[in-house]
């Protein structure tokens, strides 16, 4: 038996590419996104009573990674990515279906005509990730105070430090007036969760990283303290 699912809708977030992405919702909470209902969900009769819950359960489609297939088991970067687990064990991207569930903040539920959208909060989306569904989070049901977790059993500690050059600070001023974000926060919430694969932590030799953010480039190394971020370069400089 086959089942096929339509989307009612995509996300408009910070993330354009995979690399960079929180590896779990809520760590990054200067993160915003957009969540647009498509055809025909885009009624307001669709999110009536919605606005009375502060966060949501997304259902989506992992489509930045689902051309790559599934494996049995996989490398969690939570165990330094020396170990692997059970695809079932964790919540990687490499699964039998390209399934993601995530929590979000709902800041704010627009209705515009026949465009309805979810302004959220919090969310480790890609840009462009197509939405099954939605249902509202219950504290009394969702967060259970006895459940245990495994081998990841508490959010993983800050591990850099972030510093930002004079260039990138002053950047990131102009970035926060184009894009009405404290872009600053955002860059150091990500950055501190150190997004390197877990096979090259420890090997810094100068090598400059980047993400895409927004509508830049993200450029930044290690140091001996810490992070410092080099730039914030705009896309069109380096096309």
């Amino acid at each position: 038996m086959s089942h096929v699912f339509k989307p009612i809708g995509t996300i408009a977030s910070p993330y354009k590419e995979k690399f960079g992405i929180p590896r779990q919702p809520g760590l990054v909470t200067e993160a915003r996104s957009t969540l647009t209902l498509l055809p025909p969900y885009n009624l307001p009769e669709t999110v009536r009573g919605l606005e009375g819950f502060s966060h949501v359960w997304i259902i989506f489609v992992f489509h930045g990674t689902q051309d790559q297939g599934w494996k049995p088991t996989v490398r969690p970067p939570r165990l330094g990515g020396n170990a692997r687990m059970g695809v079932f064990a964790t919540r990687s991207t490499f699964r039998p279906n390209p399934i993601g569930l995530t929590v979000a903040e709902l800041r704010r539920i627009q209705v515009q005509g026949n465009k309805i959208s979810l302004e959220l909060a919090g969310a480790d989306l890609l840009d462009g990730t197509p939405v099954l569904d939605i249902k509202p989070y219950l504290p009394y049901a969702d967060a259970l105070t006895q459940a245990t977790a495994g081998f990841a059993p508490a959010a993983p500690a800050v591990q850099q430090s972030v510093t930002f050059s004079s260039q990138a600070s002053l950047q990131c001023e102009q970035k926060q007036v184009q894009w009405n974000t404290d872009v600053r926060l955002l860059v150091e919430q990500i950055l501190s969760q150190d997004p390197r694969p877990s096979y090259q932590q420890g090997q810094q030799a100068g090598r400059v990283y980047a993400m895409r953010l927004y509508d830049f480039d993200l450029r930044w190394h290690y140091t001996a303290t810490g992070i410092e971020v080099l730039a914030l370069a705009d896309v069109e400089q380096h096309t």
